[in-house]
């Protein structure tokens, strides 16, 4: 559909959710040191942010499933893409806004669903969400958010938002949840396709990295269920849920329903036929945003999605689109690496 871009550290101290931090956040916390170098480029933070994260932190955060194939090959796919400068066109004028599902954005960029982001800045989730305001662009908020949905609502109130959902065995469990974000102002709804287990993930396994008994979250406690059990049994992702079970979905919630993981022309089809309302391509192999939590937090986010916009706008006056519409499949090629 578009382009996307997902415990506390120790010394940091947490600070009160209306709390505006100065671009100058050393003098409000003992973490990591702002960069002697400017960081201008994604490169730049991926690299700052390994140097800063703990070694099982930044592996979860970079690996991928067993031997990271997929991953890697993210990334080659990326590097083979070419753009087809035009010139001598008028670009004194380009505006990169376009709209999605009826709400206006900055430009076609969003942030994708990655959870757990209180691993690498204090505020998590609150930080993200308040850089995608600022950047005008929409943040989808994963199921697996460490803080709870009432505070990413408040601390961004103006945010366009979506919410991830990993369709879960109890029912009624899914219910609540579509219901709470409907009545929060979440503006569409993600459901996740591809994860009906999941993946085998070697370098946290090795790591010994185990979140679900770390990080109960917040927005998936039953209001029954006190007891401190382990995330994953007390919530399993339903494997069996199919095309039949989306009319059950579309009957309880007016929000618009995308599917999130849709990789071929067969099933795009099928949720075509299904009247959903719209498809992100993904192979579930990106997580490249969670490394800016490690840099300055809202502002390292905000600053890569600044970055990226200005990196897309270039490239439109550089093809000579002056409009998110003019832009066509004739702009691109493939190289042969």
């Amino acid at each position: 559909m578009f382009p996307t871009t997902s415990s506390s550290e120790p010394g940091f101290q947490q600070l009160p959710l209306n709390t505006t931090l100065p671009r100058d956040w050393k003098t409000l916390t003992s973490g990591p040191e702002i960069p002697e170098m400017p960081l201008v480029c994604l490169t730049d933070f991926q690299a700052y942010a390994q140097k800063h994260l703990s070694k099982s932190t930044w592996d979860y955060i970079e690996g991928g499933a067993d031997e990271c194939f997929t991953r890697d090959d993210n990334i080659t796919a990326f590097k083979r893409i070419r753009l087809r400068p035009r010139y001598l066109k008028d670009v004194q004028e380009v505006d990169t806004r376009t709209t999605v599902q009826g709400e206006e954005i900055t430009a076609p960029i969003c942030i994708s669903p990655t959870g757990f982001h209180c691993l690498v800045w204090p505020d998590g989730e609150m930080s993200t969400a308040r850089a995608a305001q600022a950047a005008g662009i929409c943040y989808i908020t994963s199921t697996y958010a460490s803080c709870a949905l009432e505070d990413i609502v408040a601390t961004a109130p103006r945010g366009l938002r979506w919410f991830q959902l990993y369709m879960q065995s109890d029912k009624q469990l899914n219910k609540q949840l579509v219901q709470k974000v409907e009545s929060l102002g979440f503006k569409a709804l993600v459901i996740t396709v591809d994860v009906p287990k999941l993946g085998n993930r070697r370098q946290d396994i090795q790591n010994q990295l185990d979140l679900k008994m770390n990080l109960l979250l917040k927005d998936l406690r039953s209001t029954k269920e006190r007891n401190p059990m382990p995330y994953f049994q007390m919530f399993p992702i339903d494997a069996s849920f199919c095309w039949n079970d989306l009319s059950w979905l579309q009957s309880i919630t007016r929000l618009p329903i995308i599917l999130k993981g849709i990789l071929t022309k067969e099933d795009a089809e099928l949720a075509v036929k299904h009247n959903v309302h719209g498809i992100i391509v993904s192979n579930h192999g990106g997580r490249q945003l969670d490394d800016v939590l490690a840099s300055q937090g809202e502002y390292g986010v905000e600053e890569v999605l600044n970055i990226i916009k200005n990196e897309f706008h270039t490239s439109m006056a550089l093809t000579g689109c002056r409009s998110v519409a003019e832009i066509n499949q004739d702009l691109i090629q493939f190289s042969r690496l």
